[in-house]
């Protein structure tokens, strides 16, 4: 599985270490996007930066371009690892202290993820004990560090304060990503996402405002946790989350038919909107207006996905259903978990924006009671779900 970090480069002379950093880490399959502080701008470029990593590089937090393309919250969780290089006294000041007056140090804040710090700077500043108590509250906070090292720096003096070297700087990464744990590594996790597509004839349809992006989200955190993803997707415009296979798929019968091909699984979710009726005939020409247009339309029933896996053979050790409602969320999601016999249902109001929308507030619902979580991104949903199969799975394998 390919790694991602994000690098911010902070305002030294060693900022030009980094641009050899990018291209090592290229070269060992690591994708890096780049943060560049303003002083870190008087050394190397946006766009020599930028041209070595092949992706945007940010730089001011009150860009509304740079936000609305990608959020700092969002840039600051994207990563596998954000890495600050040279990390300036300023810069783990900053991150030490919990200030947030730019991009780079509100991306250190807002982060979940964790932080290795490659410190720069005079000799003098390295000993002075204020950036050894940052530095000595960093670790604390579960940071970790690469160098520096000794030797003669640009203003002449000798002593500790010299970025460590690119390629020790990538080994230092390359160590903290595989620290990582991948509890789901050897698990097979089947998913649906977004609506399904009934034709009434070849040109109309019945379907719903789903727009895949909470199980696209799902998806793609549970590949990181290291399991092997099939997501079978009704009609999206998103891209696929890296390391997960997609079916594609239109209509709910299309829906069960892979998703009944693609087992056995470990972890069964089904998060798609599925379609609960279809028209009982699809025309095979238009309907004109002036034929009398579409008159009374006969639905049947779809098949119900979740059931049938919930209730097959080779059932998933553990199957998971959504439940999108617009009130009475909770009782409603108990009834659907003893009717579709499933394990958990994860339940939410999609009264409002949901449905299209980047956050959501969900409701886990389990046999022994529902655990409400607040508001948060898609995203993070998507991380604290993903977590929670994760630990049970490792429980059902314990016991």
């Amino acid at each position: 599985m390919s790694k991602r970090i994000l690098l911010i480069i902070g305002g030294g002379i060693a900022a030009y270490k980094s641009l050899f950093l990018i291209r090592v880490l290229a070269r060992r399959g690591i994708k890096t996007r780049v943060i560049i502080t303003k002083g870190g701008q008087q050394f190397v470029t946006p766009l020599s930066a930028g041209s070595l990593s092949g992706d945007i590089v940010y730089t001011d937090l009150w860009d509304l371009t740079a936000e609305a393309e990608m959020g700092h919250i969002e840039l600051s969780r994207s990563a596998d690892l954000i890495v600050v290089a040279p990390a300036t006294a300023d810069l783990m000041a900053k991150a030490a202290q919990g200030l947030a007056n730019d991009l780079a140090s509100t991306t250190l804040l807002a982060t979940d993820k964790p932080v290795l710090y490659a410190p720069a700077m005079n000799v003098r500043m390295y000993d002075h004990p204020a950036t050894q108590r940052n530095m000595e509250t960093l670790r604390a906070d579960g940071a970790l560090f690469v160098g520096p090292d000794a030797g003669e720096m640009a203003c002449g003096e000798f002593g500790d304060g010299r970025m460590a070297e690119p390629e020790v700087i990538a080994d230092a990464i390359e160590a903290a990503i595989g620290a990582q744990p991948r509890p789901l590594l050897g698990k097979h996790v089947l998913i649906t996402a977004g609506p399904t597509r009934e034709p009434i004839d070849p040109v109309r349809y019945l379907s719903n405002h789903s727009s895949g992006k909470q199980g696209y989200a799902i998806a793609e955190s549970l590949a990181k946790l290291g399991a092997q993803v099939t997501l079978v997707s009704g009609p999206t415009g998103l891209d696929t989350p890296e390391d997960v296979t997609r079916v594609n798929i239109e209509s709910a019968r299309d829906m069960l038919s892979a998703c009944e091909a693609a087992l056995p699984a470990d972890v069964f979710i089904a998060v798609a909107a599925v379609a609960d009726w279809r028209p009982a005939k699809a025309g095979d020409k238009k309907v004109k207006k002036a034929a009398g247009g579409l008159g009374a339309l006969e639905l049947t029933e779809n098949p119900d996905i979740l059931k049938t896996l919930s209730n097959a053979k080779n059932r998933p050790g553990l199957v998971v259903g959504f439940a999108a409602e617009t009130n009475d969320v909770i009782d409603h999601a108990r009834a659907k978990l003893k009717r579709k016999n499933c394990d958990w249902i994860v339940a939410n109001d999609v009264s409002g924006d949901v449905m299209g929308g980047d956050n959501n507030t969900m409701i886990l619902v389990t046999p022994d009671g529902a655990d409400p979580w607040p508001k948060m991104s898609k995203a993070a949903s998507a991380d604290r779900l993903a977590q929670k199969i994760a630990e049970s799975i490792t429980e059902m394998s314990l016991t």
